[in-house]
């Protein structure tokens, strides 16, 4: 990470739990961009557990309940690549390609499977696509809206940490979905709320950093 300034904002660094694991990850031969890869892998794993709902139907509880589970793992991966390398003093040249970089091959392998983990509608496919795209799309403004000397914005309303709770979420509700909506449907309303928001947060960062750079921040 080139500086503070362009680092998301998150409340749990400061607390107990993840600063200890951070400085016993910081003690170890381990490097930040080492867990941002590691990231993607929690993603992969995630996305085949996704994948595999509607083949497995028998299994399709314990395989929503592990695909929520590794998208958490993914965030963690995101949390404590940034604690070890700033708070852990183990920043690297090249950390801020490691930090973004597996963000953009996460996110898609989520969103995607997400699409073909259901089969409620025709579409579900493409929501799973468009919502992959709009993520990226959200930190391409981003990014872009930095370089071009505007604040870094990280706002919603469907942030990387947003479309990743709502996704644990659906996850969860998917083990019970059943008794009160058709299957698959929790997670093919859930995209179309994720694409939804990603349209917002991208309007949002882009009128942000217009203002901003025409000198008109109110």
């Amino acid at each position: 990470m080139n500086s503070d300034e362009n680092r998301r904002p998150l409340k749990v660094r400061a607390a107990k739990i993840p600063t200890k694991i951070a400085k016993f990850l910081s003690t170890k031969n381990i490097t930040p961009n080492q867990i941002s890869i590691a990231s993607i892998f929690f993603a992969m794993a995630a996305a085949i557990c996704l994948v595999l709902l509607p083949r497995l139907p028998e299994q399709s509880a314990l395989l929503a309940i592990c695909s929520a589970v590794l998208i958490q793992g993914r965030l963690l991966c995101n949390l404590f690549d940034g604690m070890v390398a700033i708070e852990g003093g183990k920043r690297t040249p090249s950390g801020e390609l490691f930090n973004d970089i597996p963000d953009r091959i996460a996110d898609p392998l989520i969103l995607i499977a997400m699409g073909y983990a259901t089969h409620f509608h025709e579409f579900s496919v493409s929501l799973g696509w468009a919502a992959a795209l709009l993520a990226v799309m959200t930190a391409y403004v981003r990014t872009l809206a930095s370089s071009t000397g505007a604040p870094t914005n990280f706002g919603g309303p469907m942030a990387k940490q947003h479309r990743m709770a709502i996704a644990t979420f659906a996850c969860l509700l998917t083990v019970v979905e059943h008794f009160f909506m058709p299957a698959g449907s929790t997670l093919f309303y859930t995209l179309i709320i994720i694409n939804i928001g990603c349209v917002i947060t991208i309007a949002n960062r882009t009128l942000a950093a217009h203002r901003f750079l025409e000198g008109n921040k109110a």
